[in-house]
């Protein structure tokens, strides 16, 4: 089975590994770009940092993040990522929870009008 690929305005992401209580991707934030400000119903998020300059945005709180770094993301909680620096933000993505779609997504604020 071919796992999911998707080009988005803010970047790119791949699906690495995905089973019934678990999705894993590695998403790519090109510079100057974010991810909307959003939360999710029935799923956690853990992000592991690769490369880049992050601002992470966790329920209002924002941090500077950089390779190494990690950030877990609860059920409910308010969070974005974006690219601070001039070149890509690599993270890993490893969902857990019960549903794993993308319309399990409620944006609060979205550069691109989504």
């Amino acid at each position: 089975m071919e796992l999911e690929k998707s080009e988005r305005p803010w970047g790119r992401y791949e699906v690495l590994q995905e089973g019934a209580h678990h999705k894993t991707k590695c998403i790519w934030v090109y510079p100057g770009k974010r991810l909307s400000y959003q939360r999710h119903q029935k799923r956690a998020e853990h992000w592991f940092i690769v490369s880049g300059s992050a601002e992470i945005t966790l329920n209002g709180v924002v941090t500077k993040n950089s390779a190494g770094d990690s950030i877990t993301i609860g059920i409910g909680d308010l969070h974005r990522i974006g690219n601070i620096g001039t070149d890509d933000v690599i993270f890993i993505e490893v969902q857990t929870g019960t549903y794993f779609g993308e319309d399990d997504i409620e944006r609060i604020e979205d550069d691109f009008g989504r």
